[in-house]
């Protein structure tokens, strides 16, 4: 079978196409015949280094989402059938058997779920990560409640603009920043409540505009480096941050001043340890229904590839161009 794999770190011209043996299922195993995967942060920071201790071994297969169709299932796994249209934040991580940028994905079959049935391959492909990511923030961290107002940073982005909808879902009052209007608008269709374009104004200046001065009940930082400062400033007093890029150094003065509560939320460690991996499957089909019933939906870049052409799918990512997520179609 035809893969895409690196064979060291650097930029994204380190991917190049190979010729590997087409896997079989062992025990808790599936094959997946993959029809798409998308491209996250993660991916781009595994494939220059940043991250090595999740790196795969040499030669690497990356990528984590996917969507396809089951094509082997092994000994112990009940849930799924050969012919099953899947879809799974699956592999691309060390300690898992391989990525989703190849012709035949081999999985633990716990990370992988029946994909919507609304859903196009495309569609699926673009939201396993994402919304694990911001389920796990708004839902099992936070525990949005009705009428909690929420801050959702970077509202045109992969994990924020699924951030609104699992808020609203929640009960929750979406508020959302953007850096343009065009975001602005995405965020508003997809359930936000006010729209922040940040450019040129002071935390203050939204807080006393947005949240009566007082400060959100939780915010949902999915940007990290100096917007955690942000973040912290922006919450009320017992407040409750969550942050999904937290490998910064910040003065947490601001943060005991407000007796706030901070939660970090790294999907890959309930990935790629097969300890977590169990917490999977069961939110999957949570948010297989919320798509079902009309209440997820991907917002997805119109720039689309090939796997082929993934080493210009991270380039285009890494630009800061794209709106939603990038992805891939095999």
């Amino acid at each position: 079978m035809k893969v895409m794999t690196i064979s060291g770190f650097g930029g994204p011209e380190v991917f190049s196409l190979h010729e590997m043996p087409e896997p079989t299922a062992d025990e808790g195993q599936v094959v997946i015949d993959v029809k798409a995967s998308s491209v996250n942060p993660i991916d781009l920071k595994i494939r220059s280094g940043v991250v090595p201790p999740a790196t795969p071994p040499f030669p690497a297969i990356l990528h984590s989402d996917v969507s396809g169709i089951v094509t082997a299932v092994g000994s112990g796994v009940d849930h799924l059938q050969v012919g099953d249209e899947v879809w799974g934040c699956a592999g691309g991580f060390h300690g898992l058997p391989s990525g989703a940028l190849a012709e035949q994905m081999l999985t633990d079959a716990r990370l992988v779920s029946k994909k919507p049935r609304n859903l196009s391959f495309i569609e699926a492909a673009a939201l396993p990560l994402v919304s694990l990511t911001a389920w796990f923030a708004l839902a099992d961290r936070a525990q949005v409640k009705a009428e909690d107002k929420i801050l959702i940073h970077a509202g045109g982005g992969g994990v924020g603009h699924v951030g609104i909808q699992i808020a609203k879902h929640l009960g929750g009052i979406a508020h959302t920043t953007v850096s343009n209007e065009q975001k602005a608008g995405y965020a508003r269709e997809l359930g936000a409540s006010e729209t922040i374009l940040y450019g040129g104004l002071s935390v203050e200046d939204y807080v006393n505009q947005h949240a009566d001065g007082k400060g959100y009940d939780i915010v949902f930082d999915t940007v990290g480096g100096d917007n955690l400062d942000a973040s912290f400033e922006a919450a009320r007093f017992g407040g409750i941050v969550v942050n999904i890029a937290a490998r910064s150094t910040h003065n947490l003065g601001p943060m005991h001043a407000k007796s706030l509560t901070l939660h970090v939320v790294f999907l890959v460690g309930q990935v790629a340890n097969p300890i977590n991996r169990h917490t999977i499957k069961p939110r999957l089909d949570t948010l297989c229904k919320m798509a079902e019933d009309g209440e997820l939906r991907p917002l997805i870049d119109q720039q689309q590839f090939q796997f082929e052409d993934v080493a210009d799918a991270h380039a285009y990512l890494e630009s800061g161009g794209a709106i939603g997520k990038v992805v891939l179609i095999r």
